[in-house]
């Protein structure tokens, strides 16, 4: 009830779509979303494993959605508010890849999709990122480590950005219809990715004694990590050769010359560290994660865990 003239119980209430019965397009499962791919052509290209397609998506986008992940924990710690800004949105482009390719896995394979009680609104894209386990994740371990200080941000997003960006320019030639499409828009999202932290890069580089000390310092730690974007992936090069996806090592001349001019510019050496290795040869694409993987998702999925049938 309220004493609020212009509320009146004729003219209804801004609570209205909270009760039971309500105006259902508030929710956030099984309600207005739109399918992410509705329009798009999902049928799978002649010669390519279903489950195999599906299993290359589940990669691209699980790299997505943990980047995004992480960015979105600096959402009113940057700096200063245009920057706050700017790492967000950087945030929701890669959720919104995220989406676009959990959901491509989930029409390729419906049954990469984990199950859920009876009657649970969750869609699907939803199902794979918030009730997976870690070692159903494939994305690579960079974008999983632990945030540091902005110094760390900045060279994360650099290393991740220039490899993706990379594989999303080839990826537009992609014989898989919504792959294609992805990539095309994610190319000028992760342009922009790119530029961001080059530039932070370098103004970190050349600002003062402290904050070239902590760009080096976050520089050292994340370089082991960066072989690992350009390793390919069994999987990876089997669709490569299909033509649906991309060799991963196809980039790596390229993303060392972007990462070389950037170092120049800025009078940053090299890094000669070696790649940080994997658990019986296995990294993040087989499924092997870091320890500060678990508690990422613990926080990340603990409401749609708790409520798999919830509607809020």
């Amino acid at each position: 009830m309220t004493n609020d003239p212009h509320l009146t119980h004729d003219e209804g209430s801004i609570f209205d779509g909270l009760i039971e019965g309500g105006d259902d397009s508030r929710w956030a499962f099984g309600t207005d979303f739109e399918d992410p791919l509705a329009g798009v052509d999902t049928t799978v290209p002649d010669g390519v494993d279903h489950a195999g397609l599906a299993r290359y998506c589940l990669m691209l986008g699980d790299d997505a959605l943990i980047m995004s992940q992480r960015l979105s924990e600096w959402c009113s710690r940057a700096p200063d508010l245009e920057e706050d800004i700017a790492l967000a949105n950087m945030a929701l482009d890669l959720l919104g890849q995220a989406r676009l390719l959990l959901a491509r896995a989930a029409a390729a394979d419906p049954g990469a999709v984990p199950p859920l009680p009876d009657g649970s609104p969750v869609p699907a894209e939803d199902a794979l990122a918030f009730f997976r386990e870690a070692e159903q994740f494939r994305n690579v371990r960079l974008t999983e480590v632990a945030n540091g200080d902005f110094a760390h941000v900045v060279v994360r997003l650099l290393l991740f950005s220039v490899a993706r960006l990379a594989l999303l320019e080839r990826l537009r030639a992609s014989r898989d219809a919504v792959l294609a499409a992805v990539a095309a828009k994610g190319v000028k999202e992760v342009t922009y990715h790119r530029d961001w932290a080059g530039r932070w890069f370098l103004t970190l580089a050349q600002g003062t004694e402290e904050s070239r000390r902590r760009l080096l310092t976050a520089l050292d730690e994340l370089w082991p990590l960066k072989p690992e974007l350009v390793s390919p992936h069994p999987l990876e090069l089997s669709l490569a050769e299909a033509g649906v996806g991309v060799d991963p090592a196809s980039m790596a001349g390229e993303v060392d010359a972007v990462l070389d001019q950037v170092f120049a510019v800025s009078g940053v050496d090299r890094p000669d560290r070696p790649a940080l290795a994997g658990v019986g040869g296995r990294t993040g694409r087989h499924g092997m994660h870091t320890e500060a993987f678990s508690l990422l998702l613990a926080e990340m999925q603990v409401v749609a865990r708790a409520h798999p049938e919830g509607r809020w």
